[in-house]
């Protein structure tokens, strides 16, 4: 079936176009590079996988529980909305939310897979072409995951929300060559990097826990780039430089904090937009949750050098600045460990499955 036939609502354009200010630069110096970048770069051709084989796609999903979301997590509850559902209505709402969540990782990972290209066009450093070229190929594996996973398994996809695509078109604009670096892999796939985990962590279903786990494996190493890549680049920028940028995340982070909450599944649900607006301000899951979605984003920006006083008031703002001092590392470690233990674990539970088949093959040809 066609993508088109299972949106929601249709996108205003088949084809989004986003007009380049950007230069292509060439390198003609082929040294060794960077130490650290080269390393990620072997590390990224050695980490390479194949999602139609290490993902079990024959696990079954019910499409209007795909993801284990308890009743106080979903924004309606305990309105007069929620009181007058059916368990139907409740299914039904359960399967938007999960479209909606999974779509938006969908256009999201689209978008990280031009903007990889677009820093292996613009960015001067061989190594860091070197790098974002196999970072490049991960994203499309992951467009191709989490769409196959909407086709395949809920049957309901929705369009990129309006915010999420502002700040795509700001950050592929700009002329400047960090700005796909601070503006995709800090800020949108920090944020959904975030996103990933709460669910991945608290989500009883073993496919999505599956696809999360082995895509946060590869984003990782994104983030490990990018803080590499920007944090040596960001020593060499001037105070009004360094102010250009913070503005971007402050504008940025405010934009998809105050505007990425899923109204669109309530309004599809034909709830008005300011009584959708009040729902999501009022529910206190998903306070937490936009709270929570900082988690990987700040000690990023912290870590690259971007911490003037204007940015550090913004988060105090936002209620998010002790989460500069979290530990980003160990967060990335963690999150290759999930991925390795859960293969560990699959692998294990096939090859008793096998031992199993073969014992029981023995058996019967000796009983026969």
């Amino acid at each position: 079936m066609a993508t088109h036939e299972l949106y929601t609502r249709a996108p205003d354009e088949p084809n989004w176009q986003v007009p380049s200010a950007s230069s292509a630069r060439f390198s003609w110096e082929y040294d060794d590079g960077r130490d650290r970048l080269l390393a990620l770069y072997q590390k990224g051709k050695d980490k390479q996988w194949d999602g139609a084989k290490r993902i079990d796609w024959d696990l079954e999903v019910d499409p209007y529980d795909p993801l284990g979301t308890p009743d106080e997590a979903m924004s309606l509850y305990g309105t007069p909305h929620w009181a007058k559902m059916t368990d139907k209505d409740k299914g039904e709402l359960r399967k938007h939310y999960a479209s909606w969540q999974f779509s938006q990782f969908l256009h999201g990972e689209q978008g990280a897979m031009v903007c990889a290209a677009r820093i292996v066009e613009s960015v001067p450093d061989l190594d860091a072409k070197f790098y974002s070229a196999t970072q490049t190929m991960d994203e499309a594996r992951h467009a191709e995951i989490y769409g196959r996973f909407l086709h395949e398994k809920i049957g309901l996809l929705y369009p990129i929300n309006d915010n999420l695509q502002a700040l795509l078109g700001d950050t592929l604009r700009d002329s400047r060559w960090d700005m796909p670096y601070l503006g995709m892999q800090v800020l949108i796939e920090g944020l959904a990097l975030a996103a990933f985990g709460m669910i991945r962590d608290t989500t009883d279903k073993p496919l999505p826990r599956q696809i999360l786990a082995y895509i946060m494996q590869d984003e990782a190493r994104h983030v490990a780039f990018g803080r590499m890549a920007l944090r040596d680049y960001y020593k060499q920028l001037t105070d009004a430089e360094l102010r250009e940028r913070e503005e971007f995340v402050i504008e940025g982070c405010y934009l998809m904090r105050d505007r990425l909450r899923g109204v669109e599944v309530l309004e599809d649900f034909g709830i008005p937009k300011a009584q959708a607006d009040e729902y999501t301000e009022q529910s206190e899951f998903l306070a937490l949750f936009r709270q929570l979605l900082f988690s990987r984003i700040v000690p990023c920006v912290k870590d690259i050098g971007l911490w003037g006083k204007r940015l550090q008031q913004a988060y105090v703002d936002m209620g998010v600045f002790e989460m500069g001092d979290s530990n980003l590392d160990l967060l990335m470690a963690q999150d290759e460990e999930i991925a390795e233990k859960l293969d560990a674990e699959r692998f294990a539970a096939e090859e008793h499955e096998r031992v199993a088949e073969v014992d029981a093959a023995i058996r019967a040809g000796t009983t026969g």
